[in-house]
């Protein structure tokens, strides 16, 4: 009897599916492309010039075609993909803003979106994803839900009573109650804000995100609008999920922005402080202030609990595009080498490799498709950065090593994290005749190879390192040539069956134990039938 059941239970445990949930310590290695589903590809037959820029209604994209256009994203280097809203949104008429089609102007959060696919067609894609070692990033809303007057019929909601929604109120921007509680959006477009301080609000937040994150084997999760909910509501939140969490917590103020990361809040968030520092650097025109990246580093070390799990981005859907802020492309280059090779997790927002230049929301979410996933030079940049990132990450202490800031100067930066020393600079295409002098730890004459160009560099006296841009104002990553071994790089052999993708797996959590529990009664019933 001891061995049927022994046996019983042995097939009952490979009948449960795969339940992915990885860690903030397993995130903090990973590279993230964002993707907002209707705007990344199309199906079959499609008319691939429905599309305008700055079209606000839906464009076709769909789960589906996502996962058939995979090989583009992970043959860039990337080990995970964060997805626009997988809930329903308002279906009714045309707004004055359009339609939904960014997946933001949340209906029912239990419901899936039908624009995009079905539940069996986002499993496809988790579940192709893991296939290939990446991860699943989805993008939730649960601040507030779409309506289109600030008295709307609650009973097409999640939350159906009026006691479970904060009454309307126009948002204090000095008053962070009034920013937690009152209504973002206008009379036009109103978000009715959900009352995340109701526990009956909290107790069925849980139970759906835990419910999405097991059913579709979602690794992480980006919050939208984190700081308009009441911050004690996160723990429990992300605690149900049991995954990664991510949030949106828009705004140049670190001081603020850093409430959010840490035990009684987030595991990480978008770093908003750290961007609006790069575009104040590194832009052309702008105001070329390079101390503001210096001192945005050393504010992050004092106030951030954890800066290596901090979100990198110089593009996202709410933001200009790069090149609608910088006229040329090498400060692109410079801004994105220092989202790789520092603290934090690196996100690239789709299109930025293809150069988009649109300003704000709608003209930022450009379709991708007309740019035929070319293979452009910021492509091929970031495929090194990557393959160079997740080399470092697979065989060394690089992503938990705190970076350091080894000088700045009006032209350029240099940091170093782990062995790698990485130097910036502010100046643009056209050569100059300057340099931006480094002093690393390293002893005289050690060898160092450029990643970028696979140029030899031999380490000067006292340890110094020029950064010499005669050539114009290129980036520039150092790495001491003989631990390139294995890389793929610059002539190295590379131990990896493709030298382009260094992932790895997602490690399989287990199930609540209140899963195996509701079976237990089921199974035992079945068991008595054979005594």
């Amino acid at each position: 009897m001891l061995h049927a059941l022994f046996f019983t239970f042995s097939l009952f445990s490979l009948a449960l599916p795969l339940v992915y949930a990885a860690t903030a310590d397993q995130w903090r290695g990973r590279s993230i492309y964002q993707v907002i589903i209707d705007r990344y590809a199309l199906p079959e037959g499609a008319d691939p010039n429905q599309c305008p820029s700055g079209s606000r209604t839906w464009c076709g994209g769909t789960w589906n075609t996502l996962r058939e256009n995979l090989d583009y994203i992970q043959d860039a280097g990337f080990t995970a993909v964060w997805i626009s809203p997988v809930s329903q949104n308002y279906e009714g008429p045309t707004t004055a803003y359009g339609d939904p089609y960014h997946g933001y102007w949340i209906a029912d959060a239990t419901k899936l979106n039908s624009r995009f696919g079905t539940s069996d067609d986002l499993k496809a894609l988790s579940a192709d994803l893991h296939s290939r070692g990446m991860y699943l990033m989805i993008d939730v809303v649960v601040n507030d839900v779409m309506a289109t007057s600030t008295t709307p019929d609650l009973s097409t909601y999640m939350f159906t009573e009026e006691s479970q929604y904060h009454p309307y109120c126009v948002i204090d921007w000095s008053n962070a109650t009034s920013e937690e509680q009152c209504w973002l959006g206008d009379t036009v477009v109103p978000l009715p804000d959900i009352n995340t301080e109701d526990p009956t609000v909290v107790s069925a937040f849980g139970d759906w995100i835990q419910s999405l994150v097991q059913e579709y084997n979602i690794d992480g999760l980006r919050i939208d609008a984190a700081k308009h909910v009441n911050i004690d509501f996160w723990p429990v939140f992300c605690g149900k999920a049991g995954v990664f969490c991510i949030g949106e917590v828009f705004g140049s103020d670190v001081d603020d922005a850093a409430l959010y990361q840490g035990p009684n809040s987030l595991d990480s968030i978008l770093n908003y402080p750290m961007y609006n520092a790069l575009v104040d650097a590194f832009t052309i025109p702008g105001t070329q202030n390079i101390s503001a990246v210096a001192d945005m580093i050393a504010q992050s070390k004092a106030k951030f609990k954890d800066p290596t799990l901090l979100g990198n981005f110089i593009e996202n859907q709410d933001v200009p595009r790069w090149a609608n802020l910088s006229v040329d492309p090498q400060t692109l280059y410079n801004a994105m080498v220092f989202n790789f090779m520092t603290d934090g997790i690196p996100i690239v927002y789709y299109g930025q490799e293809q150069g988009f230049s649109g300003n704000t929301d709608p003209y930022n979410r450009e379709a991708m498709w007309p740019s035929k996933y070319a293979n452009t030079t910021t492509y091929q940049l970031i495929t090194t950065l990557n393959q160079f990132r997740n080399f470092l990450v697979n065989n060394t202490q690089w992503a938990t090593t705190p970076m350091q800031l080894l000088t700045a100067s009006p032209y350029g930066i240099a940091t170093l994290k782990g062995d790698v020393v990485s130097i910036m600079t502010n100046i643009g295409s056209p050569p100059q005749n300057i340099s931006v002098p480094v002093y690393t730890p390293y002893g005289a004459s050690t060898a160092l190879t450029n990643i970028l160009t696979c140029q030899q560099w031999a380490v000067g006296s006292n340890g110094t390192i020029d950064g010499q841009y005669t050539l114009g104002g290129v980036p520039i990553i150092l790495y001491p040539s003989d631990l390139l071994q294995n890389s793929g790089l610059c002539g190295n052999s590379d131990s990896a069956a493709d030298s382009s993708k260094y992932i790895s797996f997602a490690m399989p959590a287990r199930r609540p134990v209140t899963s195996l529990l509701a079976v237990i009664p089921s199974l035992l019933g079945f068991l008595f039938c054979f005594l």
